[in-house]
C-alpha cells in the first residue's frame, strides 16, 4: 500500500482537534442538562433523542476521516497497462580479452568501454539492449532487455576474467551476436563491437557482409590508441607483471583500427573509437536515433492502482446519513401542540 499525497495525512491533527473539541463539548453539554430539573429540562429536552444526536456528530466526524483519507490518494495492489515502446534491438559484442587491461586509455581500455556504453544506455528510449562478451570464445552474456538497470548492473560486472580462453575472435563475436536476433525482421537489429581491434582468427568482413543481407547493421569501436600499451597481468586488484611474447619480449596492443573500419564499412555501420576524450558515445547514439524504430512490444507495466474512490464513497455517505437520520422524537410532539400557539 502506498499513498500518492501523504502529506495530506497531515490534517489528521486538525481532525483529531475537532474531534477532542467535540469530546469537550458533549461533556460539558451533558453537564447542563443534568444540573437541569424539574419541569424545565423536560419541556425544553424531552422531544431531543440524544442517542441520534451523538451517532450525526460521529458520522459527521467519520465523513471527514474518511475524506481526508481519499484525498492522500491510496493506492493498493498493483495493476497492468500496455505501454508501447518504439525502439531498435541493440548487442553490444564486448571485447573482454586481458588486452583490454591496457591502460593507453585511461583508467583501462575495458572501463573506458563500459562506462561510455553504460552513458549510452542511459539516454535509450524504449531500445532492447543485450549483451555478448568475447574473447577467444564468445558467450551470450545479457539476452534483450528493456530494463536500463538491469543492462548496467550487467555492464558493471564484466572483467578480463570472465572468458578463460583468451585471443581475439571477432567472428566468434559476431555469429554469437547475431543468434541474439530472433526475429527475422529485415531492420532494427544493431550489432555494436567493443574491441581494440586485435583479430587472431580473420574472417570477420565476410560475416558482417553476410549479415547485412538480413537487414543487420554493424557498428565497430575501436578502444585504444595508435601508440598502444603493455599488457598489464593482474593478480587481485595490483599489477604485478606485463604480458610477453614466447621470446620473452613484451607484448605491446596497439589499435587496429584499419581492421575495425573494414569491418564497419561492410555492415553498413560506422567506426568510432573511444580514447581519452568525454562523451564519445555520443556519435554512436546519434547513429542509432536516426534508424527506422519498431514497435519492439506491448509491454506490461505494473504499477499501484487509486483506491481513493471507495474512502471518498465512504465518506459521502456519512455525510448524508449524517445530514438525514431525525433528531427529534415524533412521538412528543402531540405535547407540545397548543402550548404556544
Amino acid at each position: 500500500m502506498a499513498w500518492r499525497y501523504p502529506w495530506a495525512l497531515g490534517f489528521f491533527l486538525l481532525w483529531g482537534g475537532l474531534v477532542l473539541l467535540w469530546y469537550f463539548n458533549k461533556h460539558r453539554r451533558s453537564s447542563f442538562y443534568h444540573s437541569m430539573q424539574g419541569p424545565l429540562a423536560e419541556n425544553l429536552f424531552n422531544r431531543i433523542r440524544w442517542t441520534r444526536t451523538i451517532l450525526r456528530q460521529r458520522l459527521r466526524m467519520a465523513g471527514v476521516a474518511f475524506l481526508i483519507l481519499a484525498a492522500s490518494g491510496p493506492q493498493i495492489g498493483t495493476r497492468v497497462k500496455p505501454v508501447e515502446r518504439k525502439g531498435v534491438d541493440l548487442v553490444f559484442a564486448v571485447d573482454v580479452s586481458v588486452s583490454m587491461n591496457a591502460i593507453d586509455v585511461k583508467p583501462s581500455r575495458l572501463e573506458k568501454a563500459k562506462y561510455e556504453i553504460g552513458q549510452l544506455v542511459k539516454k535509450l528510449k524504449g531500445d532492447r539492449v543485450g549483451i555478448v562478451v568475447f574473447a577467444g570464445s564468445s558467450h551470450l552474456y545479457l539476452p534483450l532487455t528493456t530494463d536500463y538497470e538491469a543492462a548496467l548492473l550487467f555492464l558493471d560486472a564484466i572483467d578480463t576474467k570472465m572468458i578463460p580462453t583468451q585471443g581475439t575472435s571477432l567472428r566468434s563475436a559476431l555469429s554469437m551476436a547475431l543468434s541474439v536476433f530472433t526475429e527475422e525482421n529485415e531492420k532494427h537489429k544493431v550489432v555494436v563491437l567493443v574491441t581494440d581491434g586485435e583479430d587472431h582468427e580473420g574472417d570477420a568482413v565476410a560475416i558482417a557482409k553476410k549479415a547485412i543481407k538480413t537487414g543487420l547493421v554493424i557498428h565497430t569501436i575501436g578502444v585504444g590508441t595508435h601508440a598502444g600499451s603493455l599488457i598489464p597481468i593482474k593478480i587481485g586488484d595490483d599489477v604485478s607483471k606485463y604480458k610477453r611474447d614466447k621470446q620473452g619480449s613484451l607484448v605491446t596492443s596497439v589499435l587496429n583500427e584499419s581492421a575495425l573500419s573494414d569491418v564497419a564499412r561492410a555492415g553498413n555501420g560506422i567506426f568510432i573509437r573511444f580514447d581519452n576524450r568525454a562523451a564519445s558515445y555520443v556519435t554512436l547514439l546519434d547513429a542509432i536515433n536516426a534508424m527506422e524504430k519498431k514497435t519492439i512490444s506491448t509491454h506490461e507495466f505494473s504499477e499501484y492502482e487509486d483506491r481513493y474512490q471507495i474512502l471518498a464513497f465512504l465518506s459521502l455517505l456519512s455525510f448524508v446519513i449524517g445530514f438525514i437520520i431525525p433528531t427529534r422524537d415524533k412521538r412528543q410532539h402531540e405535547t407540545w401542540r397548543g402550548r404556544f400557539v
